[in-house]
């Protein structure tokens, strides 16, 4: 256990494609060290099964924010993936690669190898496309990328509903442009989830030369001489080979907390909680962005939803009976199956909302279980002003860390989540969908005005999952890491996951950060040959 090129912490997203790719060299021992335990559990690979995941906390690290002041002091649960795939295993599987603006604004912090036509390119390389082949598509890469099998057809109410209401309906949202509404690819293969560790880490695990601890939580970097030499689990150590490296892939939560228990972060709040200050380095935790979501719900005349119903029984045994026997049917459902991107007002040069359609109730993240038949739609603000930080809440590395999300803090996010409301509110009321529905449950219909809209969202908007930014990379000396995610100050040290985005993606989160780990892959392929 002491003579390692790489040990990498956290075999999620980012951590399954570096595990793999730098593997891939026999010359190079690699460690990959995992919190959680293995995916083995049925519910992982089947994709209606995301529905169940909220509920099983060896599954996910169940975080809370701190209480939020523009959310009526509420504090948000947080879920994240604490199994081999990391949130890839417990996710949507919603295939979205964001913006070509994202890249160009990430260009202007961290360089060209960051800047779409480089990235565009890499999503090429990763992507197995089962049902798209243009030149907007890779698809001979290990990830594989599906067409939903069996759509609900309130789902495609939906898109015919964004339609009527002067949507473009697009059949491809990382294609030719990203407006419009329509249904999401998804990362499945034959009806099951293709999470990261099915698609990178699985291929890799024979080799000889990777070694994979799961269940096991590092507690700290272990650095001699501002230089990174192992890491330091409960019972034991784990130590590089001279000149190796650690890489921190824990995602934006974890990854800024171990930096901060290892002395690197900010200099008053270390010595605060007792921590030797290895390097003073403020930006650790900041610039923390996140996707702030609000619903629109209505109850159904029939029952073409997904239901908590016993009229659902029989359906859902048939649904149980295709999947089990062909992979197929009502349980390879992503759940969010259509959405869509589209601005909040014509000023707009760019999508700046986005929608998940759910055919079914769906009240705190699937905690709280909602009978009858129902429709969800969210609406999210792509692109939110408003910036947090991830803090120690106590020296034990046991202990969750201190999430302050700072929702809403920015005056221009309020106005621009009141308009997706209106947006989707107005989708629900198309001929498309309002054929389907009784009545709106939520905001409810009494409720017109804008202050009444907006008292709703303090009362119930809620995360959609897409925390990012907290080890921010860049040129600039006060950013965590470099371009390549070395961490400043310290050597033989590097952050790789969605905590290094400089800005937030305009989309889902999941294929960005395989991305970054890839890219990054690459660099440190390239400086060793």
């Amino acid at each position: 256990m002491n003579d390692f090129d790489i040990i990498i912490v956290g075999a999620g997203s980012a951590g399954c494609v570096l595990a793999n790719r730098l593997s891939a060299d026999p010359t190079r021992r690699v460690c990959l060290i995992e919190a959680g335990p293995p995916d083995r559990n049925p519910m992982i690979h089947m994709p209606f099964g995301l529905a169940a995941i909220a509920h099983m906390r060896w599954l996910n690290w169940g975080y809370e924010t701190e209480p939020e002041p523009q959310l009526n002091h509420r504090r948000l649960f947080w879920p994240r993936g604490r199994v081999l795939g990391g949130s890839s295993s417990i996710n949507a599987m919603i295939y979205m690669r964001g913006h070509p603006q994202d890249y160009h604004d990430w260009a202007k912090s961290a360089g060209e190898a960051w800047d779409w036509p480089h990235v565009r390119a890499i999503f090429k390389d990763l992507e197995a496309n089962q049902a798209l082949s243009d030149d907007h598509h890779g698809t001979t890469g290990p990830l594989t990328v599906s067409n939903l099998t069996q759509p609900n057809p309130l789902s495609r109410a939906f898109v015919q509903a964004g339609a009527e209401c002067q949507y473009p309906v697009n059949p491809d949202f990382n294609g030719e442009s990203q407006t419009g509404v329509g249904l999401y690819q998804v990362t499945q293969k034959n009806g099951r989830r293709f999470s990261a560790a099915r698609a990178f880490l699985e291929p890799a695990l024979n080799r000889p030369n990777l070694t994979l601890i799961p269940k096991a939580q590092v507690h700290r970097v272990l650095i001699e001489g501002r230089r990174a030499v192992g890491v330091s689990l409960a019972t034991r150590d784990i130590r590089l080979r001279e000149g190796g490296e650690v890489v921190l892939s824990g995602g934006a939560i974890n990854s800024p907390q171990l930096l901060m228990l290892s002395g690197i972060g900010p200099g008053a709040e270390l010595q605060a909680m007792g921590i030797p200050v290895l390097h003073d380095a403020p930006e650790v935790g900041a610039n923390l962005a996140d996707h702030l979501d609000i619903t629109v719900q209505a109850a159904l005349k029939g029952r073409e939803a997904i239901g908590i119903a016993p009229t659902f029984l029989p359906r859902g045994m048939r649904a149980a009976r295709a999947y089990l026997q062909h992979g197929k049917g009502e349980f390879t459902s992503n759940i969010a199956e259509a959405g869509g991107f589209v601005t909040s007002d014509p000023s707009r040069d760019r999508p700046n909302l986005q929608f998940h359609f759910i055919p079914a109730y769906l009240h705190d993240h699937g905690r709280r279980l909602s009978l009858g038949y129902g429709l969800t739609l969210h609406v999210c603000d792509l692109l939110p002003k408003s910036r947090g930080r991830i803090s120690l809440a106590s020296p034990d590395p046991m202990a969750p860390p201190r999430i302050a999300a700072n929702y809403l803090s920015h005056p221009d996010d309020l106005p621009t989540l009141l308009d997706g409301l209106k947006i989707a509110r107005r989708i629900t009321q198309s001929p498309a969908l309002a054929r389907y529905i009784r009545q709106e449950t939520l905001p409810g219909q009494h409720l017109v005005t804008d202050a009444q809209l907006e008292a709703d969202i303090h009362a119930r908007a809620e995360t959609i999952y897409h925390p990012v930014g907290t080890c921010q990379m860049g040129h600039d000396p006060a950013s965590v890491t470099d371009p390549e995610g070395r961490v400043r100050g310290v050597t033989g040290l590097r952050v790789v996951d969605a905590s290094l985005m400089p800005q937030i993606i305009a989309g889902n989160t999941n294929a960005p950060t395989m991305m970054i780990a890839e890219n990054i892959a690459r660099m440190m392929l390239t400086r060793r040959a």
